[in-house]
């Protein structure tokens, strides 16, 4: 602070004190100042990226949206391609195997009654083609049912054993015409799986095995897994190499030349299955050292007999043809020959036979004095609109009782067996085997009170 009794020396050091604070103070404001102006500037800078930031993403939400949408309508087209391939093949297995199931039955009877040796070789022959055709068309409608994303898996416990049962007296002339020695070890095993799939990927599997094996054995067992099993089928044929255990399961796909038919779809209808069960597949293969195919399966409580346990249990123990002795059935095919051919053949059994090609029909034969039928046999698919469950139902309600069902179709079973399971019915699927039939409806007969 200046004083008046200050010398002049003095009150110039303090003013020259007060100025240099009085510098230092502003150069402190303009510093101060300047750094305010740089914040100003850098926020504008950054608020001009934001919004050009803002916009791009705008466009990029936009563009993506716009692929969704198209990505939304080729879902759609394709899943009505999808739906018109289902159509399709619906329509054409029903057409295509209508007239190879009435084939197929006619062809049975034959080869029984003929007496030539040269005319039952010739139709032993025709029947072979016919069952190729049989599995080709089979393999084909497999793979279009288990590529549908609306598949119905019937998951329930499995009982290996009862599997192996039926599996052996399935694939063992296979084996025996082959020089083979197939084992199947015992199981007590019950796993989660679907029943119908799960003996199908078995039975592929054992049928592969089978097929390119020369010589030596094939082994269907079960080894304990954590959380579950491992279905195994081991073979001495030639091996796979590493680069090849993928193609095996392409369609129609053959590594090496067999003697054996097929259709080159089985380990195809093996690994789609399984992919829909959610069940592991695993291959372990060498070149001449065999092929090992397994599936993990979870484990589950000991499965109860069901009807496809029955068929098996009357396949195993075939009783005498008098079961179908003067016994009247009931046959509904709106199919003239395959009418036909169901008549012909259950009257060759000693059956009485009344047939017809509808639910009107249905209602006329119960209507007379004709004896009441005992079991019934029927087409799913009827003209007009009408399915065999509606005939099924028709005869329990004009009989004031159940009797004994039997449903056959070119479509899925399982499906058809869902629709019809309030009615006990069993199902078989087109094309209709002699020894299929009688097995079902023996079991059927069997086990009606």
């Amino acid at each position: 602070m200046l004083r008046s009794s200050d010398s002049a020396e003095r009150q110039i050091q303090k003013l020259q004190r007060i100025n240099a604070a009085l510098i230092r103070r502003m150069d402190v404001i303009d510093e101060a100042r300047g750094s305010t102006h740089a914040l100003s500037q850098a926020a504008a800078v950054l608020e001009r990226e934001v919004v050009a930031r803002n916009l791009d993403l705008e466009r990029a939400l936009a563009d993506l949206g716009a692929i969704n949408a198209e990505l939304a309508s080729a879902r759609v087209a394709a899943d009505e391609a999808n739906r018109a391939k289902s159509r399709f093949l619906r329509a054409a297995s029903h057409d295509l195997l209508q007239p190879l199931s009435a084939a197929k039955l006619l062809l049975s009877h034959l080869e029984d009654v003929t007496t030539d040796p040269g005319q039952a070789d010739l139709v032993h022959r025709i029947a072979a083609t016919f069952e190729s055709a049989e599995d080709l068309i089979r393999a084909l409608l497999q793979i279009a049912r288990l590529d549908s994303q609306r598949v119905e898996m019937n998951v329930g416990p499995v009982s290996l054993g009862r599997l192996f049962q039926r599996l052996s007296i399935d694939v063992q002339a296979q084996a025996e015409a082959r020089g083979l020695d197939l084992r199947f070890v015992p199981s007590s095993a019950a796993v989660l799986s679907d029943p119908v799939h799960l003996r199908s990927i078995a039975q592929n599997l054992i049928s592969n095995a089978l097929k390119y094996t020369l010589s030596g054995r094939v082994l269907v067992g079960v080894r304990r897994a954590p959380g579950g099993v491992w279905l195994q089928v081991h073979d001495t044929g030639p091996g796979i190499a590493v680069k090849d255990q993928e193609r095996i399961f392409n369609e129609f796909e053959r590594l090496s030349h067999s003697d054996q038919p097929g259709t080159g779809l089985g380990l195809t209808i093996v690994r789609r299955a399984c992919q829909q069960l959610g069940h592991p597949l695993e291959v372990l293969s060498a070149p001449g050292r065999g092929s090992l195919f397994r599936v993990l399966l979870p484990l589950a409580d000991a499965a109860g007999p069901s009807l496809h346990d029955k068929a098996a249990d009357a396949r195993e123990a075939p009783g005498p043809d008098a079961l179908f002795q003067d016994r009247t059935v009931l046959v509904v095919e709106n199919d003239p020959a395959m009418r036909q051919a169901f008549s012909f053949l259950l009257g060759s059994w000693g059956m009485t036979v009344l047939a017809t090609d509808g639910i009107d029909g249905v209602g006329k034969l119960l209507q007379g004095p004709r004896p009441r039928p005992e079991i019934v046999l029927t087409d799913y698919r009827l003209d007009q609109g009408e399915t065999g469950v509606q005939v099924i139902s028709q005869v329990h309600a004009a009989l004031g009782r159940a009797v004994p069902a039997l449903i056959v179709s070119a479509e899925c079973a399982e499906t058809i067996g869902a629709a019809s399971s309030h009615l006990g019915a069993g199902v078989l699927e087109k094309p209709v085997a002699e020894a299929a039939l009688r097995q079902m409806m023996r079991a059927l007969l069997t086990a009606a009170p």
